[in-house]
């Protein structure tokens, strides 16, 4: 049984979006983001179709004056550590501070069979992630620093400009395997709470990591790893099934069906939120209460179907 969280967080609240088809509709999302109630406006970081998002964030991020941005999470494995701290530092400074670093070490297959992109196994990708998310923190400090790693070497190197968040931008790492929870616990600002991608595809185990169940182990992992500074700790989670509408019943029976397994899955699952408003801030109450969770992510679809759950637990 997961230990309920010593103290709750308030709520806030993202949306994961990846395009456009014009620079107006792109900042039209960001500013109807910002102006429902929302937080943080992420973007996924592959070779599919979607818009860059360095530049697209920028854009979002110069279209509003509060909302926070960052990718969830960019792939260690695309751009060497300095090259990306260089772009995260620069884009820190641009938003006045107002990015966040979601970071990971890449999971997706098809990216690196159609970009020619060697695809280690997990562990050699974890390992260099660690030394890659070293690299970053070490460049955002302005110093001079060497590094001598497996996969890196860094030497005499000095990076600008700076951050205006500093020592670091809050560093947003995800994860739904042991060995990831347990470095994101240990490393990250923010932890979120994913389902196992370690056969890089989305299939049909993968909804068997986002019962509650697994859920509760996945936290409790990150408990255990964190120790005392878990007060310290923001929990995430990027919930991939929103379904708002009048009748709970008919949203979950739905999805189940859908998926294949059973209401009571839906029904019980953090990552997904079906129903009307009141019922999705009872559900997201009950959940921070039990789980610690109070950074919500919801897909870009949502920014407007959303908003009145926002409106609900507004100060909560």
């Amino acid at each position: 049984m997961t230990n309920k969280p010593q103290s709750l967080r308030p709520f806030r609240f993202g949306i994961q979006a990846s395009k456009a088809d014009s620079r107006k509709q792109w900042i039209d999302l960001a500013k109807t983001t910002e102006d429902n109630g929302f937080s943080s406006l992420t973007m996924p970081d592959h070779f599919t179709d979607q818009l860059a998002p360095v530049p697209a964030l920028m854009t979002a991020a110069d279209a509003t004056t509060k909302l926070r941005i960052g990718a969830l999470v960019w792939d260690n494995d695309y751009k060497h550590p300095v090259v990306l701290a260089k772009e995260l530092a620069t884009m820190d400074l641009l938003s006045d501070g107002r990015l966040e670093i979601g970071i990971g070490a890449g999971w997706m297959i098809s990216d690196y069979e159609q970009a020619g992109m060697v695809y280690d196994r997990p562990g050699v990708r974890i390992d260099r992630f660690v030394e890659g998310l070293s690299i970053i923190r070490s460049a955002m400090t302005g110093e001079k620093f060497s590094f001598s790693g497996t996969h890196y070497k860094v030497t005499d190197y000095i990076s600008a400009p700076l951050p205006v968040q500093r020592p670091c931008p809050p560093i947003l790492i995800g994860g739904g395997g042991k060995r990831f929870l347990t470095l994101a616990a240990k490393l990250a600002d923010i932890v979120g709470i994913n389902p196992s991608l370690k056969d890089g595809v989305v299939n049909a185990e993968t909804i068997t990591h986002m019962t509650a169940e697994a859920v509760s182990e996945k936290i409790d992992i990150v408990r255990n790893a964190a120790g005392s500074r878990m007060s310290e700790v923001e929990l995430n989670i990027r919930t991939f099934l929103v379904n708002i509408r009048d009748s709970a019943d008919e949203a979950i029976n739905g999805t189940a069906s859908m998926f294949k397994v059973e209401p009571s899955m839906i029904a019980n699952s953090p990552f997904a939120l079906m129903g009307p408003p009141a019922k999705i801030a009872e559900d997201l109450l009950e959940r921070r209460e039990r789980w610690g969770l109070s950074y919500i992510i919801v897909g870009g679809e949502d920014v407007n179907s959303f908003a009145p759950v926002i409106k609900i637990l507004s100060g909560k």
